[in-house]
């Protein structure tokens, strides 16, 4: 199942047009934060798809029947431009286990590009929902790799992509391995350049949340 979200929701079209923004990009810090309040609008809709529970709660006047989460999800993210979603999708799902993962593309003299996992840090899997987030879902290389990694770590029972904006040709690269994870998308895209940049898209999303980094 593939959601855009910025065809159901409207405050995610806002948010998007921000980041999209070349003048609204040069706020580093507010760039960071539109992607945080993008995670928490994630979470949000990725939570009307959890199993819920019924719970009583004391209150000061008697006893409340609240619906509740059956379970906290783990919220993984490809490191260093998923943080800032991570944190926003935290900000929900107060109780959730993390996860982190290092996957980069290592450019070379030729134009291609490999993709190198570096680093991994999870819970057990094992049947839990997993949410993973980075924003830019390009030609679906890293993503595919950073979740065949993090199912080394147990089969969660499913998988939820969270990405501010996809390209069609990474939405059905990812859908090709994973047939039956769910990805959720800020918006859209329909091109990509020949060095796998999305086009309109919004540039490099790491470079600018934290700034320029020494090309391989």
């Amino acid at each position: 199942m593939v959601y855009n979200l910025s065809k159901i929701n409207p405050l995610v079209g806002e948010i998007l047009a921000e980041l999209r923004d070349t003048k609204v990009q040069q706020n580093r810090a507010h760039f960071r934060s539109n992607l945080e309040r993008l995670g928490g609008l994630f979470a949000s809709e990725i939570s009307k798809k959890m199993p819920t529970i019924q719970k009583e709660i004391t209150t000061p006047l008697g006893i409340a029947n609240c619906t509740v989460l059956e379970e906290q999800p783990v919220v993984a993210s490809i490191l260093r431009a998923g943080v800032p979603m991570h944190n926003g999708l935290l900000h929900f799902f107060g109780k959730a286990d993390s996860a982190f993962i290092a996957a980069y593309r290592h450019h070379h003299k030729s134009g291609k590009f490999t993709i190198k996992l570096e680093y991994l840090s999870c819970p057990n899997l094992e049947d839990r929902i997993l949410i993973l987030a980075d924003p830019m879902l390009a030609t679906g290389a890293s993503m595919v790799l950073a979740i065949k990694q993090l199912l080394q770590e147990g089969v969660p029972k499913h998988i939820h992509v969270a990405t501010a904006i996809a390209c069609t040709v990474g939405v059905e690269h990812v859908r090709r391995n994973f047939g039956d994870l769910t990805i959720w998308a800020g918006d859209i895209d329909e091109e990509l350049t020949a060095k796998g940049y999305i086009v309109p898209g919004l540039g490099d999303a790491g470079d600018l949340a934290y700034g320029l980094k020494v090309q391989d």
